[in-house]
């Protein structure tokens, strides 16, 4: 039996973690259904934005610990990180994590991965993985750029768990709403990202990633070259006649209807 589901509508791919039985955890069947998933999203040309959220109680209860025990493989062989945590900043297309249930250890990476997440103020967080005598490894590659060093010692250290309110205060998700208004906070981010380019979100993906790791001097260097390469692209031109027009641009789309979210229990 599948445990993660793939929808498309509208240019919106939604996949779904729906192993509620293990709360969806990492394990080996998860994980490879899910690095399909978005496999087979990055390649379809129709798809613009891809969601990640879950059904149940928890949105990623981390490691899979029954498989992690028994297992004979070597450290870190049930999860490649790249194909994981490391492919949503490199992906072209915008990734938004819809949080609706708790996000422990190995969830945490993948909440703290998304381009965009928007959480249940209520659901539970925690990089608990000291108290099972392990630590926050692999994950701490995409969660401490987002932590400030006080939060991530805190954090890190103690494996407390705390609210969806205190994991947007401390920068790991984007905002934190009340159950109801999950979708809601959802369907806002969406509308924007159908509203922009396919391109230009792809290169400002590209700037996100390249400019920190450059000095001041390359950095502009590059950015006013690529800015002036921008310019001069089908999609600019479009925009901005669309814009001197005062009409939607051609590549924007309407927002899916709500069918493509089960309501998480």
């Amino acid at each position: 039996m599948s445990v993660v589901r793939s929808e498309t509508r509208g240019g919106v791919c939604t996949v779904t973690l729906c192993d509620d039985e293990h709360r969806n955890a990492l394990g080996r069947q998860l994980v490879a259904e899910m690095v399909a998933a978005f496999d087979a999203a990055e390649a379809d040309d129709d798809v613009r934005v891809i969601i990640l959220t879950n059904e149940g109680r928890a949105f990623c209860a981390g490691a899979n610990l029954s498989e992690r025990s028994s297992s004979t493989d070597v450290p870190g062989a049930l999860i490649d990180p790249m194909q994981l945590f490391g492919r949503f900043a490199n992906s072209p297309k915008p990734y938004v994590g819809r949080i609706a249930g708790h996000c422990v250890a190995g969830g945490m990476g993948l909440a703290a991965a998304m381009d965009i997440s928007v959480t249940i103020d209520d659901v539970k967080f925690g990089f608990t993985e000291v108290r099972i005598g392990v630590a926050p490894a692999m994950i701490s590659v995409v969660c401490l750029p987002k932590l400030r060093t006080a939060d991530a010692r805190s954090t890190f250290l103690r494996g407390n768990r705390f609210d969806g309110t205190e994991a947007a205060r401390i920068g790991l998700v984007n905002a934190a709403v009340p159950r109801d208004q999950l979708d809601a906070g959802i369907d806002a981010i969406i509308a924007d990202l159908l509203a922009a380019s396919p391109d230009a979100l792809a290169t400002a993906k590209q700037v996100l990633n390249d400019v920190p790791t450059m000095s001041t001097a390359d950095a502009f260097a590059w950015t006013s070259q690529l800015s002036a390469q921008l310019f001069e692209t089908s999609e600019a031109r479009e925009g901005m006649t669309a814009f001197l027009e005062r009409r939607p641009a051609s590549w924007v789309l309407p927002l899916p209807d709500r069918a493509n979210f089960k309501t998480s229990t």
